[in-house]
């Protein structure tokens, strides 16, 4: 989540993510067993997600080289930038109110009506209040209390049919 951005990270990858052109959607650094993971999570002021994978790569070049300079992560660690993806990566405020009349799925800090986990139609996003249809049953989550979210793909044949292209030779 864009708000859960530790400062010095974010002071660090937001100015190089908004120099390239594109908005920073989330960053995190997680521990692993081969060294650290950093996650970094960026989309197009339109937010629809094109981020080309050159443009990935040309952000990730430059990330790498200011984390080492700063020695923000101590190596050996593995830098990620991607773009939210079909599972679309919902970390701001405005990722929500773009989701509404889609399925979501978010996971809360604090249980809220008993439950930490939710999947279902994101019915509206205002004044920081996600509503969500679960079972037919609305709830209301606040966005401070959100500590993950994505929207849900629904994949369709027309995702693995073969183009057109490929099939004349």
């Amino acid at each position: 989540m864009y708000h859960d951005i530790p400062e010095p990270l974010r002071a660090l990858v937001e100015p190089v993510v908004h120099d390239h052109g594109f908005e920073l959607v989330d960053a995190e650094i997680a521990r692993g067993p081969s060294g650290s993971l950093v996650r970094i999570v960026i989309d197009t002021s339109e937010g629809d997600g094109r981020v080309p994978i050159d443009r990935c790569a040309e952000v990730s070049r430059e990330l790498e080289s200011c984390l080492d300079a700063e020695g923000a992560v101590k190596p050996p660690y593995t830098l990620e930038v991607s773009s939210p993806g079909l599972d679309r990566v919902l970390g701001r405020e405005k990722d929500f109110a773009a989701a509404c009349g889609r399925e979501v799925k978010i996971e809360t800090r604090h249980p809220v009506d008993g439950r930490r986990r939710f999947r279902g139609e994101l019915l509206s996003f205002e004044a920081g209040r996600a509503c969500i249809r679960v079972d037919g049953k609305p709830f209301e989550i606040p966005f401070s209390e959100v500590s993950k979210a994505s929207q849900v793909y629904h994949y369709t044949s027309a995702d693995f049919a073969k183009s057109k292209a490929k099939e004349v030779r």
